[in-house]
């Protein structure tokens, strides 16, 4: 109570939800005819990640993220645990209710293959 007469609100629970994931890398094949800038002008690293175009709406871009392999393996877990992911690229349109992780080698990108992931939003957009 004491927080609504001081005129604070109730902090929100993170939103999470489970998506499909793929990774990609910047090779020419996998991107447009600049591999290492993506749909926002950024330079590809990891913690990036391209979101489906239908996810632009809850997840635009700017958006930081959690992610949880939810496979059981936990080497990419490891990987994950302590970094946020910044939504800043694009997919085809073909593709919805899915991300693609960057990785900076192919070999690592391939590992991952398809997983189911858990995201939870930390902030959406820019903020």
């Amino acid at each position: 109570m004491l927080l609504g007469v001081f005129g604070f609100g109730l902090a929100k629970a993170p939103t999470s939800f489970t998506v499909t994931a793929t990774a990609y890398t910047s090779l020419s094949s996998q991107t447009d005819g600049s591999p290492f800038i993506t749909a926002t002008g950024a330079r590809t690293r990891l913690g990036i990640i391209a979101v489906s175009r239908d996810l632009l709406g809850t997840l635009p871009y700017g958006s930081r993220v959690k992610l949880q392999d939810l496979s059981g393996e936990t080497r990419f877990n490891r990987l994950f645990s302590d970094r946020v992911f910044v939504v800043e690229d694009t997919m085809h349109i073909r593709w919805r209710n899915k991300i693609d992780v960057w990785f900076p080698d192919n070999a690592t990108a391939v590992r991952f293959g398809v997983r189911k992931l858990k995201l939870t939003v930390l902030q959406v957009g820019r903020g």
